[in-house]
């Protein structure tokens, strides 16, 4: 279709207009609206795939949706990102999931949402932040992808990394202890997830107990684990103890913790139930009784008593 010369009307000199058929302007009108739809739809795909980064407010952040895995951050590395960020800016992008209208809750990128809040609080340039919207389909999945990140960037001790796998089965995350380290910790060696495993009996034992567990080597930590192992009743002493004089600092409580393990074992401590009768418990497992009242009719009615309880 070629066209219209319009004519009609025209003053003597001036040049004729010409104008698109009304087919045609449709035709181009349809075109423009199918690429923007197409331009559209690709976009979405795009950031369902989590390949557009977007600017977000600080606010619309839910820094707690997932339970961290870093329970502290160095302050002089906090401090060199934080100047990084006021000279440069934001580099890379956070993480986060999409909770709701507005809403939006952080996978990782935790440290760098820390210092671009403390940014904020001194320069409004910096209330926003670049993120990648992920779509992890399971809580789960949003689990392994915030480890992941963490002990790429910055390993995470093995304290943390027992804690977040206790967090994450108690929370309902995963069935099982087993099963939350084979997922969360799924490239690591046999050898290390054995560890971690290791370092979980102390997180269920002394987690609330220890004022800088995260500074807890790894040789002290397994030590720790085996005596906890062998001694039922060594938590209760160390939270008693902890409690009563808590250690200023990290070098201070692995200190006193060194010490407590070094002790000489001595006989167990004898405990008087009535006069004449005495309790020990020398072992897991193991009971004696002793004193002038256990004679055969005392072991009579034990015996009597025990077959009764089951």
């Amino acid at each position: 279709m070629t066209p219209h010369l319009e004519t009609k009307g025209c003053p003597l000199g001036v040049a004729p207009t010409y104008t698109r058929p009304p087919v045609a302007r449709v035709a181009a009108e349809a075109a423009s609206e199918a690429a923007l739809r197409e331009v559209s739809q690709e976009l979405e795909t795009l950031r369902a795939e989590g390949r557009v980064v977007l600017r977000l407010p600080l606010t619309a952040l839910d820094d707690d949706w997932l339970i961290r895995d870093r329970l502290v951050t160095d302050p002089e590395e906090l401090d060199a990102l934080t100047q990084s960020l006021r000279a440069h800016g934001q580099r890379t992008p956070i993480e986060v999931a999409e909770l709701g209208p507005g809403r939006f809750g952080l996978i990782s990128g935790w440290r760098r949402m820390l210092a671009l809040r403390a940014l904020a609080a001194e320069d409004a340039r910096f209330a926003s932040v670049l993120a990648l919207v992920r779509a992890p389909e399971t809580s789960a999945d949003a689990y392994v992808a915030m480890v992941e990140e963490n002990e790429i960037r910055a390993g995470l001790s093995y304290w943390e990394r027992a804690r977040v796998v206790a967090r994450a089965v108690a929370g309902g995350v995963f069935a099982s202890e087993k099963q939350a380290l084979q997922r969360l910790f799924s490239t690591a060696s046999r050898a290390k997830r054995s560890k971690i495993g290791s370092f979980l009996g102390l997180v269920q034992a002394l987690d609330g107990v220890l004022r800088f567990p995260a500074a807890l080597p790894e040789r002290a930590g397994l030590r720790l684990a085996a005596a906890l192992a062998a001694d039922p009743g060594l938590a209760a002493a160390l939270a008693e103890e902890w409690q009563a004089d808590p250690p200023a600092d990290a070098v201070a409580e692995q200190a006193r913790l060194a010490a407590r393990l070094a002790r000489p074992k001595g006989p167990p401590p004898r405990r008087d139930l009535a006069p004449g009768l005495w309790l020990e418990q020398p072992g897991k497992g193991r009971v004696v009784l002793g004193g002038a009242k256990v004679d055969a009719a005392f072991l009579a009615r034990l015996e009597v008593w025990l077959r009764q309880s089951g």
